[in-house]
């Protein structure tokens, strides 16, 4: 199966959101090389970036079901690789 390397940009206006978001990224554990978030107080959001080896079906329907949660925003980068 072909596998692509992708980052996950995750902008989280909307707190009530982070339980779904946190269990999207549970069942697509086996796919994450690792993630970090950034709480930016000044402005009110959270920012999390998650790296993912995963086929590219798999990708881009993570960031579908994330970015369509209320108050998230998601954009999916990929490598050529």
């Amino acid at each position: 199966m072909n596998t692509r390397v992708a980052i996950l940009s995750i902008i989280v206006e909307n707190g009530d959101s982070v339980a779904a978001i946190n269990e999207l990224l549970h069942e697509a554990s086996s796919h994450i090389i690792g993630r970090f978030g950034l709480p930016y107080r000044a402005r009110g959001v959270n920012i999390i970036c998650v790296v993912l080896d995963a086929p590219q079906d798999v990708i881009s329907a993570l960031s579908g079901k994330i970015g369509a949660l209320d108050g998230i925003t998601c954009k999916a980068t990929y490598s050529n690789i």
